[in-house]
């Protein structure tokens, strides 16, 4: 879990609800180039290495990658644990 928090309004937020609040413009399942827009504009070359890797959690339907925000939120929190 991240340890940053944000006030705002008197109100302490966790990290996991400011992001749904920064990505609350994204559909609940989004492809491969706004995943990577999320992830703070990362190239499509690495966005499909990270799901080919299954560091993302994600499916298919038909050629297409479908990515749930749910699991870019929590591809999110690992990375930051490893890097503290």
């Amino acid at each position: 879990m991240f340890n940053i928090a944000w006030k705002g309004a008197d109100t302490l937020l966790k990290s996991n609800e400011a992001y749904k609040l920064v990505f609350r413009e994204y559909p609940d399942v989004v492809n491969v180039e706004q995943m990577c827009e999320m992830l703070g504009g990362i190239s499509t070359k690495t966005g499909y290495r990270l799901l080919k890797q299954n560091k993302i959690k994600h499916f298919k339907i038909g050629r297409s990658y479908k990515i749930p925000k749910l699991h870019i939120f929590e591809y999110l929190d690992v990375v930051q644990e490893s890097n503290a």
